[in-house]
């Protein structure tokens, strides 16, 4: 599939079918976010798959809508301060870097035919003590990932968009 018509097919799902993902499918989804690129390469960011439904409960138990319990997989991703690279003036990339890392599962995902959604409002200590993450390890985004029970409407992107000129600039602001 061409890149432009994939990038219009990615939307945030919300409802999912009961057809479980294969462990085969996310595993080559996630060795396409292993491929992103990172600040200095540092790749400071782990993945947690949960595909257990009592897992799942307590993972969407963070957050305060009940559509995240039907996901058959909830991945969170997670950023590594303690490895993540920092401009001279301090500011830390890590956030940058994992939101690079989970375009590319978006994508990934869509091309094979599954919904993701990213969920960046919950509670992120709930999740973080849940998950057991070790210190400076902080979940960033819950991604749900299903086959979709609904279609994304590949044109909403002409009234769902800014105008190309309100949001490019040539030379100058």
């Amino acid at each position: 599939m061409a890149f432009t018509e994939l990038a219009k097919k990615r939307f945030s799902s919300r409802k999912f079918t009961n057809k479980l993902v294969e462990k085969e499918t996310i595993t080559k989804i996630l060795e396409t976010v292993r491929l992103a690129p990172s600040s200095k390469n540092l790749q400071p960011w782990h993945f947690v798959v949960i595909t257990e439904k009592q897992q799942i409960r307590k993972i969407a138990s963070c957050y305060k809508h009940d559509w995240l319990k039907q996901a058959p997989v909830i991945i969170i991703a997670c950023g590594d301060h303690n490895v993540a690279w920092r401009r001279s003036d301090g500011k830390d990339y890590c956030d940058i870097d994992v939101a690079i890392a989970v375009d590319h599962l978006t994508l990934a995902a869509t091309n094979l035919g599954l919904a993701t959604c990213w969920v960046c409002k919950f509670n992120a200590m709930q999740c973080a003590d849940i998950l057991m993450l070790p210190d400076g390890i902080e979940p960033i985004a819950l991604i749900p990932l299903g086959y979709p029970a609904e279609e994304a409407d590949t044109n909403r992107h002409e009234t769902l968009r800014k105008n190309f000129n309100k949001i490019v600039h040539w030379e100058r602001f």
